[in-house]
């Protein structure tokens, strides 16, 4: 094997590594949070007890005003019946929301899938950094994303939509080639492979304006 083959091997590994714990990490965090606002809820009704001892509604509109808020900010935006999915979903759609993107998300995925949990985590994970990479180049009001995952008898079927600055591409030699660096190339070799060794079907679609990915992934579910 040549030094430069060598080389793209060791980076390749490097950025997967490192994608994978950026994931799991966004996804801790999150439910850090949630265990967080879960641990301080005896505390919350203690305060607003105090303040219906002493009779003052106003406080007690308010503190709700400001804890709404705050679940808000951490609550589920999508569940979808799997516990990884609505993980890294939620985590990448509260990233998307930070950014001023919109998000459409329509999900519904059985709990026990024969792909693992770390490639669903790269798949979505890379769908969604791109995604909303790509949204990024525009101005906010005609940013928007749509993502929809759902079971297609035996497979599961995943389609991330997002519009973009770009015109057309085309493809060269059956792949449309990146202009955005090679991190990005790799996320989308990541995701060929993964599908690719789950035996699944990928289709890549742009049009003026607007990118689409497909995915369908053969799950043994019996």
């Amino acid at each position: 094997m040549s030094l430069l083959s060598n080389y793209i091997k060791k980076q390749f590994c490097a950025y997967q590594n490192e994608l994978t714990q950026t994931h799991y990490e966004e996804v801790e965090n999150m439910y850090r949070q949630i265990r967080g606002w879960r641990h301080d809820y005896r505390n919350h009704i203690q305060v607003m007890k105090s303040y219906a001892a002493a009779g003052n509604i106003e406080a007690i509109r308010i503190y709700l005003d400001e804890l709404d808020k705050d679940l808000s900010a951490i609550d589920p935006v999508i569940r979808t019946g799997n516990r990884m999915a609505d993980a890294i979903l939620n985590s990448k759609i509260s990233l998307a929301k930070s950014r001023n993107i919109p998000v459409t998300a329509d999900a519904n995925i059985p709990i026990s899938l024969k792909i693992s949990e770390i490639d669903l985590c790269i798949i979505i994970g890379n769908l969604f950094d791109n995604a909303i990479e790509a949204s990024l180049n525009l101005p906010e009001e005609k940013r928007m994303i749509r993502v929809y995952m759902d079971m297609k008898n035996t497979q599961l079927y995943m389609s991330f939509t997002n519009l973009t600055a770009c015109k057309k591409q085309k493809k060269i030699s059956g792949r449309f080639h990146t202009t955005k660096g090679v991190e990005h190339g790799f996320g989308m070799i990541r995701i060929d492979s993964i599908v690719e060794k789950y035996h699944g079907y990928l289709n890549r679609n742009s049009e003026e304006g607007a990118f689409t990915t497909e995915i369908l992934l053969p799950q043994d579910l019996s």
